[in-house]
């Protein structure tokens, strides 16, 4: 039952060349789930099974990332402890919510978040991040901010990495890569977490979800590299523009369709 492929050899296809492309993306810039969860359901897959999915697939590329911010010395999780149990615990919680949602609710509720995400990353700028740079990191709303963060990670997902990167540059004192860090080190955690909670439950499209976790590595792979040539203002307006193209269509599909 679990291993049952629900799309065709060409969706599966198109969604691992999307899959590339947003773990190109979101080592460049993050969010790279504002593609991948859209892309999962104009597949015509269940909303319950594209959650599931797509954190199997996350979870490749944030494990990926995570690693390697680690070994470049730029996280330390003894620093965030309080935020990787917050993280830990809030997805957990999402996810459990997610799954006892209606259908129709998610098929309502996800063009919603999607589209609020893709403006937010359209009109909302990067903070600069405080000169300092060993200041220490405070832990007083660590475990908030992972609990919330991790929520909505579980629920649903999309844009969850921009999230933490620009709170954790307004919070604490940190600069951009050092946020970038942690934002995929707790994306990490968060889809683990979640995945857990999709796997007992028999959410997950094992094929699918395995294809795109593959290609979003080599797409992060290849992000990471063309991220120092500063390819991220080239893809900026080309991944907005694609996000909300696909909103579009999920509204329409889920809100106004009448078959």
């Amino acid at each position: 039952m679990p291993f049952e492929l629900s799309v065709d050899f060409t969706t599966l296809a198109i969604l691992a060349a999307v899959a590339f492309v947003a773990g190109f993306i979101d080592a460049i810039a993050g969010g790279g789930g504002l593609l991948t969860t859209p892309a999962l359901l104009t597949a015509g897959m269940p909303p319950h099974l594209v959650l599931g999915t797509n954190k199997l697939s996350s979870t490749f590329g944030s494990a990926t990332a995570s690693f390697t911010f680690y070994r470049r010395k730029l996280f330390h999780p003894r620093q965030w402890v309080h935020a990787i149990v917050g993280t830990f615990i809030g997805a957990l919680t999402g996810a459990v919510v997610a799954h006892y949602l209606p259908a129709e609710t998610l098929n309502k509720m996800l063009p919603v978040i999607v589209f609020g995400c893709g403006l937010y990353l359209l009109f909302g700028g990067t903070p600069k991040a405080p000169p300092a740079a060993d200041a220490p990191i405070k832990k007083k709303w660590q475990s908030t901010q992972g609990f919330g963060l991790g929520f909505y990670d579980g629920v649903a997902g999309p844009g969850t990495g921009a999230f933490w990167t620009v709170s954790t540059m307004l919070m604490y004192p940190v600069d951009l890569v050092k946020a970038s860090g942690v934002a995929r080190s707790m994306n990490f955690v968060s889809n683990a977490a979640a995945l857990s909670v999709f796997i007992f439950n028999g959410t997950v499209d094992w094929i699918v979800g395995l294809t795109m976790g593959v290609c979003v590595m080599g797409g992060a792979f290849f992000g990471a590299r063309s991220a120092i040539s500063g390819g991220a203002k080239f893809i900026r307006p080309v991944f907005i523009t694609v996000v909300l193209g696909l909103t579009v269509r999920l509204a329409w599909q889920h809100w106004f369709s009448v078959a």
